[in-house]
């Protein structure tokens, strides 16, 4: 079987604000957010819906939480750029 590849995502939530998280199964993790499935985050159970509108792989676990921190660094200009460039 083979290994599932590490992402990082920004979701845009009903609210107009951004969640970036990391995950191995991206499909599971909307469905958490958006409550279709349990799971999910507190930040945006209380905004939902939640649209996926970046996503970036990454070679492993470590490599993904590095750069979901360099991602939440960022201002909210940076990172919308970020999603408008592959509009």
């Amino acid at each position: 079987m083979a290994e599932k590849t590490w992402v990082v995502y920004l979701l845009k939530c009903r609210d107009n604000s951004l969640y970036c998280g990391v995950t191995n199964d991206l499909s599971r993790r909307l469905r958490q957010h958006n409550g279709e499935i349990k799971g999910g985050a507190k930040y945006t159970q209380a905004r939902r819906p939640c649209e996926l509108v970046y996503q970036e792989g990454c070679e492993d676990k470590s490599s993904a939480m590095k750069r979901e921190y360099n991602l939440k660094q960022l201002s909210r200009i940076q990172k919308e750029r970020l999603f408008e460039r592959g509009a």
